[in-house]
Order: structure tokens, then C-alpha cells, then sequence
């Protein structure tokens, strides 16, 4: 078992720098304009030829309402025909998709995101489900991780009686913060009774597993509303948490300007609600997956990383990274072998492209020797806190201390901070630096310094 968390509140001050996700490596910073259909369908006939199986991601970009802190894809609108001439156009991108692939190929995975997966009418679930078997392998053993996010306030008992009959297994639950100052600050009020609500109906309904999301550093949070949040989770047993560091960039995302700045933690507050979930998590069994996950020891993330099998893609820490990511839908994303391609942002542009039977592939990028490399490598420090220089070694046919030599510098700093530990064998990310793991993982980005920092989160 994987040693704890150690809080280091000095470190966590000194590291806590703006930095990617790594839900990929390269970044789809680095994505551009040159990738398009053409790399698309070399890819997706390699993917055939291999067989390698799939794993589906569905992006319905629909919301009855706006939350200020939200940075997704998504389109307000309370007229529900709006998603009509959508799913048109997302059926006839699954059916372009697919015809370039081989019906042995099984989707191991498939996740609904948005936007409000359920904004969408019990009917218009049904027909896109339909459409997705009809021109997909999907398993009907219920053996598949199908997965749909849920927002309480759009979903009910015969919603969710649905879900489960359309094969979906897994949700993941917004809830964010249960205070209702702090809910009437970012424009989200949602009952604890609302949250309660689905989840018992998903247990029920015997979904196999329910992942709740929450929020630290909202407008009128503190850290002991915060912690009563938490407590409150806690009661709800999910099986896995994803605690989120929100990330004001006004400039950037234009729901997040209606959000009164003064009204925001301190960057101290900020550090005390994070120590205190820890605390108050890992006393109620939950282990640290890393990059904000925690699940209950006997989750398949938590086994996965315990027998050093966990991946990480564009859906965050994983159990199928062997899998294609075919991304359906405005703005997904798809990871197929070694290219990245993104569909147009822009709904219109999105519909207008499908509409002249042209798949709406916008940017992407071709990893190449070097990006192979250091993908790898920050795989292995992100989902297991460790890296063994042979494996590397043999992966790639590099010596790793010469290919990586002018980055020993930091690495050594970072030692001898307590991060990290180093010697001509691996890199252990110790109990002092598994928060920071991200910072440790931006030594090995070749691409970190030409960028903007200012368009990523930081890491605490």
C-alpha cells in the first residue's frame, strides 16, 4: 500500500506553480491546425487493423443553467428542442467514425459528458444509445465502465431506472459545495436531499460505482463550511471523490466574471480546506489516487494503482489508457495511437460541417519520438509516484541519466526539497510530494516553457 500523504505547508507554498493537467502529454495547448480528417482516418485505420479496443467519449454540451465556475464546452438554453439538430449531427459523426473501424472492436469504456448529459429527453437517450450499438461493439454483459455524469437537479428515479437500462453502470455526481451561501454565489442550488435522492437510486439500481465531484476555493467558502461539506459527502459513501482546486480565469471563461473576486479565500484559506479534506478523508478509509481523486481501497482505481496497471487520459485517471479514445461530439477529444485530434469548439461550425458530411475535426497534433518519450515518463510519475530508469531504458532504447541530463539539476533540487527521491535507478515521488506531483512531472515537458502559464490551473 502506498505510503500517505505528507502535508508540508512550506514545500506546498514554494511548489504550488500554474501547470498542466497531464490528461495528456503533449498538452492540447500544443494542438494545432495542421492535424485534421485525413490524419483522423489514418489513425482510426491503424486502430482497425490492430483491433485495439475502444473507448467512447460523448460530449452533450446542453445546461438548463449557467454555474459561474464552470469552464466546460456548454451551451445555456432552457428551449429543450435545441438538442434535436444536435444529436442529428452526432449521429452522422458516429456513423462516419465507425464505418472506419472493425465491428470486433469492443468499447471497453464510454462516458456521457457535458454540458447536462440528462438534459436530454428520455427518448433522445434511448435513439442515441440505439444509434451507438447499432454502429459500435458495445458490451451487453454489463462487463463495459459506462459512465454518465449527473446533475441532481436534472435527474430522477425514472432517470436514473433508465440510465441502468441503457447499460450505463457508473455516475459521477456534481455537487461542489452543499452550503447554500456559497451555492447562491456561483448560481448552483442543489439540496442535499436532491443528492441523496439519486444516489440511493443508483444504489438500488445497482450501478456499480458513484464518483462525486466537489469544489475548494469558491466565492464564501471557508474552511469550516467547506469541512462540513465534506462531512456531509462522507455520509454518503461514494466510492470515489474528485476535489478540485477551482481556478479563477475570468479572462478566459466568461461565466466566471459574474463571480465577485473579493469574495474568494485566501490562498491560505485555500491551503486548509485541501489539508483538511485530506485529513478528513483518508480518516474515513479514502486513499489518494493523486491529481485530486481519492477512492475507497477497493475501487478499481485504487487496485489499479496499487498493482501499477492505473493510466491517465482525457478522462482523467483510468483502468482502460490501453483502449482508442474516439471523442464524439463539439469539442471532444480524441487519443487514437499516437495522434490527438479535436473536434470544432464552436456548436455551429460543428453542425455545419456534419451537415456537408465532413467530420468537424478542427486541430490536433502527431506525437513524435521525443513526445512518445517524455509521455511515458510522466504517465509513470503521475499514476504510480514512481519511475524505474530500465523500464524507460528498455522501452525506448535510451540511457535515461544521458537523454534527461541537463534536467538533473532541478530533479536533484527537488531531492534534496524532499519531494522527490533520486538515484541512477528511479525517482520516487515521496509522502512530502505526492500533492506536488505535477510540479515534478513539468520538469519533463519539453513544451512548458514557450507557454502561457497563465493558461493553467496551479497545482494546490
Amino acid at each position: 500500500m502506498l505510503d500517505a500523504i505528507r502535508w508540508d505547508s512550506d514545500l506546498l507554498r514554494r511548489y504550488d506553480l500554474a501547470g498542466p493537467r497531464y490528461t495528456s502529454y503533449p498538452t492540447a495547448v500544443q494542438f494545432h491546425s495542421q492535424v485534421g480528417t485525413f490524419d483522423l482516418f489514418h489513425a482510426l485505420r491503424d486502430s482497425r487493423k490492430a483491433l485495439r479496443p475502444l473507448s467512447l467519449y460523448v460530449h452533450v454540451p446542453f445546461c438548463a443553467n449557467i454555474c459561474y465556475y464552470c469552464a466546460c464546452n456548454k451551451v445555456i438554453t432552457k428551449d429543450r428542442g435545441r438538442a434535436l439538430p444536435y444529436l442529428q449531427r452526432l449521429e452522422q459523426e458516429i456513423q462516419l467514425i465507425a464505418c472506419h473501424l472493425d465491428p470486433a472492436q469492443k468499447v471497453e469504456q464510454l462516458h456521457f459528458g457535458g454540458g447536462t448529459p440528462t438534459f436530454l429527453s428520455h427518448d433522445e437517450l434511448r435513439q442515441l444509445m440505439a444509434h451507438l450499438r447499432k454502429h459500435f461493439n458495445l458490451l451487453d454483459d454489463d462487463s463495459g465502465d459506462y459512465g454518465i455524469e449527473i446533475d441532481p437537479r436534472e435527474a430522477d428515479w425514472s432517470t436514473m431506472g433508465l440510465l441502468r437500462e441503457l447499460g450505463f453502470n457508473r455516475v459521477s455526481i456534481g455537487l461542489q459545495d452543499l452550503d447554500p451561501t456559497v451555492q447562491r454565489a456561483v448560481n448552483r442550488l442543489q439540496s442535499l436531499e436532491e443528492t441523496r435522492a439519486v444516489i440511493d437510486a443508483a444504489r438500488t439500481l445497482q450501478f456499480r460505482s458513484i464518483n462525486i465531484d466537489l469544489i475548494y476555493g469558491l466565492p464564501k467558502q471557508t474552511p469550516d463550511n467547506f469541512a462540513r461539506t465534506v462531512e456531509e459527502v462522507i455520509s454518503l459513501q461514494p466510492d470515489r471523490l474528485s476535489v478540485f482546486n477551482y481556478a479563477h480565469l475570468p479572462e478566459r471563461f466568461m461565466p466566471q466574471r459574474r463571480i465577485n473576486a473579493n469574495e474568494l479565500p485566501s490562498p491560505a484559506q485555500k491551503l486548509e480546506m485541501l489539508e483538511r479534506t485530506i485529513e478528513q478523508l483518508t480518516a474515513a478509509g479514502y486513499r489518494y489516487i493523486g491529481m485530486d481523486h481519492f477512492a475507497l481501497p477497493d475501487d478499481e482505481l485504487a487496485v489499479a494503482q496499487e498493482e501499477e496497471t492505473l493510466q491517465r487520459n482525457f478522462q482523467g485517471y483510468t483502468t482502460h489508457g490501453h483502449c482508442d479514445l474516439i471523442g464524439l461530439g463539439v469539442s471532444a477529444i480524441s487519443q487514437i495511437g499516437d495522434l490527438y485530434c479535436q473536434n470544432s469548439s464552436d456548436l455551429s461550425q460543428y453542425q455545419n460541417t456534419l451537415a456537408a458530411a465532413q467530420l468537424a475535426t478542427s486541430r490536433g497534433l502527431v506525437c513524435n519520438a521525443d513526445d512518445r518519450l517524455r509521455r511515458a515518463v510522466i504517465q509513470q510519475l503521475i499514476c504510480n509516484f514512481s519511475l524505474e530508469f530500465a523500464d524507460i531504458e528498455q522501452q525506448f532504447n535510451i540511457d535515461f541519466q544521458g537523454y534527461f541530463g541537463a534536467l538533473w539539476p532541478q530533479l536533484q533540487g527537488m531531492a534534496d526539497d524532499g519531494l522527490i527521491e533520486l538515484d541512477r535507478e528511479r525517482i520516487v515521488v515521496l509522502p512530502a510530494g505526492r500533492l506536488l506531483v505535477r510540479s515534478v512531472c513539468m520538469v519533463f515537458d519539453a513544451y512548458l516553457e514557450q507557454q502561457n502559464r497563465q493558461r493553467f490551473s496551479r497545482v494546490i
